[in-house]
């Protein structure tokens, strides 16, 4: 069992640690990461053959996210799809990935996760179109269903057969490990934050968030209607907070901007060892918050019912802005604008709740639990949606299978919310790192099915028609 685990953590170390490290002037250096070596050139790429489709249209994607929904009650429309991955997106990375990235490379990392997002925006495109190209029929919640597993399935089989290819098993297979490690990081996360601000044990929070989660996700397509007013809610406050804490702070923006951008290039001296530890932490918690290229969000994408499979590829594209221009650059600037001398030595959970009691008292404590409970709830639920499709591929379409995962993840939740099991917790990011190398074995390949989707709807849109 030992040797077991030291294969684990070594694959885990080649995944996520640095694979090498490039020397930089004054003796600094910048460690690169495998995943971060696949997802920037797959962005650069995709960024490249799309034409800088995320800045080009931008516009359209308000406009498609703005869409009257014109599906049957059983799908889900496009802006639904946005708003389940949108859930999943927005969770606890938006809050302690960004006081991490700032803590350790200073506010020049803002920048990066900038710069990240964009690139991250044309992957998920690629990614959201492909899922709807090669959806399924759901037959047991109705609707559809896809994402990886089924576009790698039909990239192997040319499109014909039943074979499952090995990479679409372990990717379905590695999604599921994933998901079901990620209950209890959240389960965690909650209960502690709680515990903090309100002085509340552990186990009640944790009964009141499992009893909450299986009455939502054991009950046929109730996950969605919930997620549907949560996450609009959710984003909304802790958007329209920040921008209240922004516009009282207003003379001190043209010093944050002129901080981020300054540190962003190395300009002025930063913690955690210079440019390197900058544009490492902006770029890794860039990518690791908005998920583009990991093949999470893609099974969203394809259980919308749009008129045209760019429309899907669309709204996650502007999916990634909400995440990482929007949500991340609100936590950003909640700390940057709080003075040195009250979140100075702090990290974590502290350094953002000082930060909040800075701004608005009292208040703002409480308010950051309540935040953290929401974006960590409607990530539960939000994961347990993408699983649907990873359960049908691998076991069919059953009930069974479907009920035993999502009580496996309950449980999970349970244990989760009582105690930090740290192996469970890597075991969630391995999973997530082999869903993005399977995934892009295959992207990359099928790119030019994205590409072509995107001109055959622009070429649409030209002529004046709907797609």
């Amino acid at each position: 069992m030992e040797q077991l685990k030291n294969v684990f953590y070594f694959l885990h170390g080649v995944l996520w640690g640095d694979l090498f490290t490039i020397p930089l002037p004054g003796g600094n250096s910048m460690g690169i990461s495998t995943l971060v070596l696949l997802l920037i050139p797959a962005g650069i790429f995709f960024t490249i053959r799309l034409k800088f489709m995320p800045i080009r249209l931008f516009p359209e994607m308000i406009r498609v996210t703005l869409e009257k929904k014109t599906n049957s009650n059983s799908s889900l429309s496009g802006l639904q799809a946005l708003i389940v991955s949108t859930a999943t997106r927005v969770g606890m990375g938006n809050l302690m990935g960004v006081v991490a990235a700032v803590s350790a490379g200073g506010a020049g990392a803002v920048f990066w996760m900038w710069i990240t997002a964009i690139l991250g925006s044309s992957t998920a495109f690629a990614e959201g179109a492909l899922a709807q190209i090669h959806k399924d029929k759901d037959p047991l919640y109705g609707g559809f269903r896809g994402g990886p597993a089924y576009y790698i399935h039909n990239f192997f089989n040319k499109g014909n057969g039943n074979k499952k290819p090995i990479i679409a098993i372990l990717f379905a297979l590695s999604g599921l490990l994933c998901w079901c490690g990620i209950s209890q990081v959240i389960s965690n996360s909650v209960a502690s934050s709680f515990e903090n601000a309100f002085n509340i044990p552990p186990l009640y929070t944790t009964i009141a968030l499992v009893a909450v989660s299986a009455v939502i996700v054991l009950r046929k397509n109730t996950t969605v209607k919930v997620l549907d007013i949560l996450v609009p809610i959710m984003a909304g406050c802790y958007f329209f907070i920040t921008i209240f804490i922004i516009v009282k702070n207003a003379a001190l923006l043209p010093g944050v901007f002129s901080r981020i951008f300054e540190e962003a290039f190395g300009i002025r001296a930063v913690a955690g060892g210079g440019l390197g530890a900058v544009v490492m932490n902006g770029v890794k918690r860039g990518l690791f918050s908005n998920e583009a290229g990991s093949g999470s969000a893609p099974c969203a994408a394809a259980a919308a019912d749009v008129t045209h499979p760019a429309k899907a590829g669309i709204l996650q594209a502007f999916g990634v802005f909400i995440d990482t221009i929007v949500i991340c650059s609100c936590t950003a600037f909640l700390m940057l604008l709080a003075p040195e001398s009250v979140i100075g030595g702090l990290e974590g959970m502290a350094l953002l709740q000082s930060a909040m009691e800075y701004h608005l008292g009292t208040f703002g404590v409480y308010f950051i639990a309540a935040t953290l409970w929401t974006f960590c709830f409607s990530t539960f639920l939000g994961v347990l949606f993408y699983a649907r499709s990873n359960v049908a591929y691998l076991f069919g379409d059953n009930w069974a299978s479907q009920t035993a995962y999502k009580v496996l993840c309950l449980v999970m939740l349970f244990i989760g919310g009582l105690a930090a099991y740290y192996f469970v917790w890597d075991l969630s990011d391995f999973g997530i790192a082999l869903m993005t190398v399977f995934n892009l074995i295959v992207l990359i390949p099928m790119s030019g099915q994205a590409v072509n989707c995107l001109k055959d709807y622009e070429a649409q849109r030209k002529k004046g028609l709907n797609p």
